[in-house]
């Protein structure tokens, strides 16, 4: 039997508006009142119909949250913590794979679900400035991810080419100085663009020499891609002392080939990811990688989407995530490595 806010009500000796208001978490009611209407609902198992709560507010309790590839451990570990935010908040998320491709992701972007949710989180890869700028849905939108847009929307990302520039600094800082680039896009990818450009800012802040023919362009994003990055780079008699990946499943294809080759890492050559993704922590080596703050990113995408849904949100505004550079065995070496970043 589904036990109702009157049985609960009835449970604890109070009004039903009083259970109501600790189940929608009021801030007006007292402590002492919480913890007793909340010992009765725990006594008799009430659960909330989020389902009628938010018809009621004339919404459905669904977020679409849209990306460009579910199967990159990146944004598998993005989804979940906006998964998990959105949770908090009574909120289901609706997830949609794009595949970076535009006329999916002007599908999304353009409302083709905008009856069944309330706000859309999306990472766009392929969408212009004009393709947003004429959008005419009113579902709120949050945008995730580099690619610069001059629009009225939340924007959330952290500064690529800061953090390219403190992943060469960490190797220049190593002694490390012929220091190649892996991922470099043949089409049009901002993220790759900013953050070949943080690896030439950092050499030439270095006195070295940005050596082109150190720098991989590849179609994808994906293990194989630069595991093929790498084997060219070697291919071409090319032996630098480093490689900056444009993101950790790169880095580990390279440091594959690099090991099928003979080549040690880091002691013949140090290797640098980005995304900080959970793999890179438990290899034969682990990886030193840029470490985006991903539960930040989702918990600010979520909280975006719902400020603007209660019309209390200030002016659409960048806002910039926090990075760190996790520090592991792929540069330190195993013996440097050990106490000073595991996880």
């Amino acid at each position: 039997m589904r036990v109702s806010l009157k049985d609960v009500a009835a449970h604890a000796g109070v009004s039903i508006k009083t259970v109501s208001n600790v189940v929608n978490n009021f801030r007006h009611v007292t402590p002492a009142m919480r913890e007793r209407v909340q010992r009765s609902i725990d006594e008799l198992g009430y659960r909330p119909n989020l389902t009628a709560r938010h018809l009621r507010a004339g919404r459905t309790g669904i977020i679409a949250l849209a990306l460009p590839e579910l199967g990159n451990p990146y944004f598998a570990e993005l989804a979940a913590a906006v998964i998990d935010t959105a949770a908090d908040h009574d909120y289901t998320v609706l997830l949609d794979h794009t595949g970076g491709r535009r006329e999916q992701e002007l599908l999304v972007s353009q409302g083709f679900r905008a009856r069944v949710i309330d706000g859309l989180i999306l990472s766009p890869i392929e969408l212009e400035t004009e393709d947003l700028r004429d959008r005419a849905e009113n579902v709120p939108l949050v945008l995730l991810g580099e690619r610069d847009y001059d629009l009225p929307y939340d924007h959330i990302a952290i500064d690529n080419v800061a953090a390219a520039r403190a992943a060469v600094r960490h190797l220049v800082a190593l002694g490390r100085r012929e220091i190649a680039f892996i991922g470099a896009r043949r089409g049009r990818n901002e993220p790759a663009q900013l953050r070949v450009r943080g690896w030439r800012e950092e050499l030439a802040a270095a006195g070295l020499a940005a050596d082109e023919g150190l720098v991989a362009a590849t179609d994808g994003w994906g293990h194989a891609d630069g595991a093929a990055a790498m084997a060219r780079i070697l291919d071409d008699g090319k032996r630098p002392d480093a490689v900056f990946a444009y993101n950790d499943p790169m880095a580990i294809g390279a440091m594959r080939v690099l090991h099928a080759r003979g080549l040690r890492v880091p002691e013949d050559i140090a290797v640098v990811g980005f995304d900080d993704v959970v793999e890179g922590r438990f290899g034969a080596v682990t990886l030193t990688s840029v470490s985006p703050d991903k539960g930040a990113i989702g918990r600010l995408a979520v909280e975006s989407v719902l400020a603007r849904l209660g019309g209390d949100a200030p002016e659409p505004r960048r806002i910039w995530a926090d990075y760190r550079l996790a520090e592991r065995e792929s540069t330190l070496g195993r013996h440097a490595a050990e106490g000073h970043e595991n996880g």
